[in-house]
């Protein structure tokens, strides 16, 4: 295990935004570490200073002398009129064989490799930059915000490359989904501070509320014991037969600490309009087709929504998730058939191409203001302004000079304080961290009115989507499932695409699929063994399950840091092995249902 990076004692301000305060981290080669924290925290700039494109007021970031980075970048790199595989080769200086097996990876083949890199989508050339980096062969990946903008399809391929990535990688993201799928560590970044933990995101979001409400609980008990104390001092330390009592008290007195506990950062506070519920269809869409004056996107499109839905547009970039959108909504004129919104429906709309139009004048409070519902009382407007990091002078700024992603959560607020009873919203949580996007999603659960949205967090799609739209091969069709069954489905195409390809370069059949059934049925001896086995199994279950309780509540009880992670590490560890048991007993059970 080799140590590629050490950041000591890291100082970094713009004036007086402290981002770095005698912050350390060590990344090894041998780990995949998620990178969070607060939008502003000051995630982006550390990952410059490790590139070498800024410097640290002070402190030092020591390079392991092999350290090869790949970092995946923003902007475009292509040449105008470049094919896929005339920029990989150009780029790696790589054989052109060697570029098309790395573009497989990321079934970048046919028109996709060999056309202009120009025509194909934001995910689509995203494939094409991580195949890119993949050719130079780094020890150490840097992403930042990777998923930004990619379909679930190009998700969850990157989750298979990073998956089988021998080397290290560091991932700046808010998408909790996709790090709890790639990420074994965490790396936060708070108030100036770095902490590495040893254990994936959602292990650590939780171990730090349980971390705050074990510190709470003990102070609550130290302050309980000091007023005890100070109550005996005051009556008995002028008394002389109980003054030498008194005093060993004020020494006990002068022993009893408090635990420090960080004030908390500014938490994203948000309600959704108060509308009353309704009943029947929504919207309703007939023989609808979708589309631009030069070509059809969709077509022959039948769906209805019913009030008080939360549903989900799905499909991939390209299909047309962003056109329906358009066309629901009246932004784009449908090029057949018919678009009917049910009585009383007052829509709100969230989206690029209206948060690009915002009135420039105005500043964020005054657009507030007139936005929310009358007699919105003006702490409730800047409360909304807060959870969208508008907060102390910045609501005084015009919108003029707000950059995109802030007029987008401006158009959020906007909505939030109204009174609209429909919500359209594309992709809501692009440029709000993890926190906010938590807060929009409560905020969506309680909302009685309809809800129809796409997002690329898979998370946010989880939480909120009561139903499931699907546009796929120019149509658009209720999916008749929930959100979970569409991934799996999703990761099952994707899955019998890589064991084809990987057929395909061995030269022999695809292999069978997990779980196809054989044909003969097993001897009465088989079926003895895998009963025994299944047995054994769930002894070793519950045994794994009574360590793990008994683990966890060791973590609650330590108050020493080291003793803390070493427990964590110890149930993350029974948790793997049980998790592994439990998958076995399951396969052994769908063999006995098979026969």
């Amino acid at each position: 295990m080799a140590v590629l990076l050490q950041i000591k004692n890291a100082h970094k301000s713009y004036g007086e935004q402290v981002l770095l305060d005698g912050a350390e981290a060590t990344l090894t080669d041998d780990e995949k570490v998620g990178f969070i924290g607060r939008n502003g925290a000051g995630k982006s700039t550390l990952l410059r200073i490790l590139l070498g494109e800024e410097e640290l007021d002070a402190g030092e970031v020591i390079r392991h002398p092999k350290l090869r980075i790949g970092y995946l970048r923003q902007h475009d790199p292509f040449l105008p009129e470049e094919t896929a595989l005339e920029f990989l080769i150009r780029d790696s200086g790589q054989p052109d064989w060697k570029c098309g097996e790395i573009a497989g990876q990321f079934e970048l083949k046919g028109a996709y490799l060999e056309g202009p890199v120009s025509k194909l989508s934001g995910g689509w050339q995203t494939r094409v930059k991580l195949a890119a980096l993949l050719l130079h062969e780094p020890n150490l990946l840097l992403l930042d915000e990777p998923t930004n903008f990619l379909d679930l399809r190009t998700q969850i391929l990157l989750e298979h490359f990073l998956r089988g990535f021998k080397e290290a990688c560091l991932i700046v993201s808010h998408d909790r989904a996709f790090l709890g799928a790639t990420c074994g560590r965490t790396l936060d970044l708070s108030r100036g501070k770095l902490t590495l933990f040893p254990g994936k995101v959602d292990a650590f979001l939780e171990y730090q509320a349980e971390r705050r409400e074990h510190d709470l609980r003990v102070n609550a008990a130290v302050l309980a014991k000091k007023r005890q104390l100070e109550e005996f001092i005051a009556k008995n330390k002028a008394r002389a037969s109980t003054a030498t009592q008194a005093r060993s008290k004020s020494k006990q007195l002068e022993k009893l600490e408090l635990n420090e506990i960080e004030v908390d950062e500014p938490t994203a506070v948000i309600h959704a309009p108060r509308v009353d519920p309704r009943k029947g269809p929504a919207l309703r869409c007939q023989n609808l087709a979708i589309g631009y004056p030069e070509r059809t996107i969709a077509s022959g499109i039948e769906v209805e929504i019913e009030h008080g839905s939360r549903a989900a547009i799905v499909g991939d970039n390209g299909q047309g998730k962003t056109t329906f959108l358009r066309t629901i909504v009246d932004s784009l004129p449908p090029r057949d058939g018919t678009v009917r919104w049910g009585y009383g429906c007052d829509i709100g709309v969230y989206a690029q191409h209206v948060y690009t139009s915002l009135p420039m004048k105005q500043t964020v409070q005054e657009y507030l203001e007139y936005q929310a519902t009358p007699g919105t009382k003006t702490q409730e407007i800047l409360n909304i302004a807060g959870a969208m990091l508008f907060r102390g002078e910045h609501v005084k700024k015009k919108i003029s000079v707000l950059s995109g992603g802030e007029r987008a959560r401006l158009c959020m607020a906007g909505l939030l304080l109204s009174n609209y009873n429909v919500l359209i919203l594309d992709e809501p949580g692009n440029h709000l961290d993890v926190d906010t996007v938590e807060a929009l999603a409560e905020a969506l659960l309680e909302y009685k009115g309809t809800v129809i949205f796409t997002s690329h967090d898979r998370h946010f799609m989880r939480r909120v989507a009561s139903c499931v739209i699907e546009v796929r091969d120019g149509r658009v069709v209720d999916y008749r499932g929930d959100y979970e069954a569409y991934l799996y489905q999703v990761n099952k195409e994707i899955d019998e695409g890589e064991r084809a390809l990987a057929a395909s370069k061995s030269g022999g059949p695809p292999p069978a699929s997990k779980g196809a059934k054989s044909s003969d049925r097993p001897s009465p001896k088989d079926e003895r063994a895998i009963r025994k086995e299944m047995s054994s199994l769930e002894r070793t279950i519950q045994k794994l399950d009574d360590q793990k309780k008994e683990k966890n509540d060791s973590l609650m009880q330590a108050t020493d840091p080291e003793e803390a992670m070493k427990l964590h590490e110890e149930v993350t560890a029974i948790g793997d092995q049980l998790t592994a048991a439990e998958d076995r007993w399951c396969e052994l059970q769908e063999e006995l249902n098979e026969y």
